[in-house]
């Protein structure tokens, strides 16, 4: 099942606070991928884009354009727990 996102928050250094429906939270660098996915670093050099992040209708992306996006399982998996 893919996990589904019922909260997130962006934080000022690149990394995500995401609560999923099932209570589980992680924080999430983006910095790693900013570093490693050419499209990635428009977060870098675009102003206001960073802020824009949107969670699609389906709850399982995070995404900035149609170039950036992150999946939700993605972020489970990869992302640090926080308790």
């Amino acid at each position: 099942m893919i996990p589904r996102i019922k909260h997130f928050e962006l934080n000022d250094d690149w990394k995500l606070v995401v609560t999923f429906d099932d209570g589980f939270r992680v924080c999430y660098d983006v910095k790693d991928d900013i570093d490693t996915i050419a499209d990635f670093q428009s977060l870098t050099t675009e102003i206001g884009l960073w802020p824009m992040a949107q969670l699609d209708t389906s709850r399982t992306c995070i995404y900035w354009n149609e170039q950036i996006d992150l999946p939700s399982d993605t972020i489970y998996e990869y992302g640090v727990p926080i308790n």
